[in-house]
């Protein structure tokens, strides 16, 4: 008997330990480094190319649904403080600062598991901030802050780490309307490709 509740004991501390994805914790925070890819934009002679940059992200998840298939409801955020933007034009904006906020789904396969692959898409708002100043270096006449659309949606996997600790690599693409380049014929769309990795921390039933 004393063998019996003493292989328990460990059983039970083993669990608690060491495989927290076994309970299925309700609540995700993600924080997550890593950057933005270039983007070529325009017609000759009204080019642009969007810089790479670092971006930054914190991202909630709360689980609605378990089994095999967990759906999480989510909040993502990204900040990538400085764009620089290349182009032909010297009237063109010299650089952008960007925020996305996206609300979305994510869907989270073998939930359960050490290594958890997902895939997630939302919708939200972008932030974009123009330079002062012209790749020429006088005053930018594009307005200083605007705000666009932004559809996100990617994929990406969490593995066990220790207790509620987690890693976690993901890819996402936020589709965005423009900011203001100041050249003309430039608007429509544009792809807004980040990778990055990081921790997720996990709590709650």
């Amino acid at each position: 008997m004393l063998v019996t509740v003493g292989m328990r004991k460990l059983l039970l501390f083993v669990l608690l330990s060491g495989c927290p994805a076994a309970f299925g914790e309700k609540h995700e925070i993600g924080l997550t480094a890593g950057g933005l890819f270039p983007e070529d934009r325009g017609t000759i002679p009204n080019t642009v190319r969007l810089g790479g940059a670092s971006a930054w992200q914190a991202n909630y998840g709360h689980r609605f649904t378990s089994g095999r298939a967990a759906v999480y409801g989510e909040v993502h955020f990204l900040g990538s403080p400085l764009r620089q933007v290349g182009s032909g034009n010297p009237a063109s904006t010299r650089d952008v600062a960007t925020i996305y906020v996206t609300p979305g789904v994510r869907v989270k396969f073998a939930a359960t598991r050490s290594v958890s692959p997902y895939v997630a898409f939302g919708g939200g708002v972008a932030f974009y901030q123009q330079s002062v100043l012209q790749i020429d270096g006088t005053p930018n006449p594009a307005p200083r802050d605007i705000h666009r659309a932004a559809l996100d949606f990617g994929g990406g996997f969490d593995t066990s780490l220790w207790r509620w600790i987690g890693l976690r690599a993901e890819i996402r693409d936020f589709y965005t309307g423009s900011p203001a380049y100041n050249l003309p014929n430039l608007g429509g769309g544009q792809h807004n490709v980040v990778a990055s990795g990081g921790f997720v921390l996990k709590w709650g039933e």
